[in-house]
């Protein structure tokens, strides 16, 4: 996702913290000390010479296919496919037909938003609306499992579009599309609600401001 270039802020021109870095100042540590040791059998195996390498080839592979769906929404051509690996291009059409077959209509995408409220910002992936005319929101991920970080992400998300348009609610829930990072997988993960995550991230964000406001005593 996007995010402004000068960062997220208020109406009076204060600046605010993001959700993604909120989330990330308290993401939990057990995922990220496992993708160290397998990169380190990965590096005894002669598979890879550098600590990032299969970590920067799942980001390259996440961001070909996320470009595509991007292109497809904008309604450009895709062009290149001679160009893209078979993961990347099945990932593509699984999620078109996901898309077609769920009659799902995407409105806006990559959209920044401000919480005058609770003074935190976010860009939303998409916006759009299902076959029976409900707004729904949607988030591209690539990744192989479903974190908490998504969910607490797409609370936040839905918390910042009802607050900027209260007159067109997320009646139709929130949607996770998931790529593989290793094949040609797609995923979606339908959240009817994600009131508990939202719960959480008001606190995680508490914490964030409470966190930054004791670091200065150090």
């Amino acid at each position: 996702m996007a995010r402004p270039k000068s960062g997220y802020r208020l109406q009076d021109g204060t600046k605010i913290v993001g959700v993604t870095t909120v989330i990330g100042r308290f993401k939990e540590t057990g995922g990220l000390l496992y993708w160290a040791f397998e990169q380190g059998k990965s590096a005894e195996r002669g598979e890879i010479s550098k600590l990032y390498d299969k970590r920067d080839d799942a980001a390259n592979f996440g961001e070909q296919v996320h470009n595509l769906v991007e292109a497809h929404i904008s309604g450009q051509p895709i062009t290149n496919r001679s160009t893209l690996v078979p993961e990347v291009l099945q990932g593509f059409e699984n999620y078109l037909n996901w898309e077609v077959d769920n009659k799902i209509v995407i409105d806006q995408q990559e959209i920044p938003l401000v919480s005058e409220k609770y003074r935190f910002g976010g860009t939303l992936d998409a916006i759009g609306h299902d076959s029976r005319g409900r707004r729904i929101l949607l988030d591209w991920k690539t990744s192989n499992s479903v974190y908490v970080d998504y969910l607490l992400q797409l609370s936040a998300y839905q918390a910042l579009w009802e607050e900027n348009y209260p007159d067109d609610p997320i009646g139709g829930g929130l949607h996770l599309c998931r790529f593989s990072k290793d094949y040609g997988d797609f995923a979606h993960h339908y959240f009817s609600e994600l009131d508990d995550a939202w719960e959480q991230f008001k606190l995680f964000l508490k914490a964030f401001k409470l966190d930054k406001l004791i670091k200065r005593r150090c």
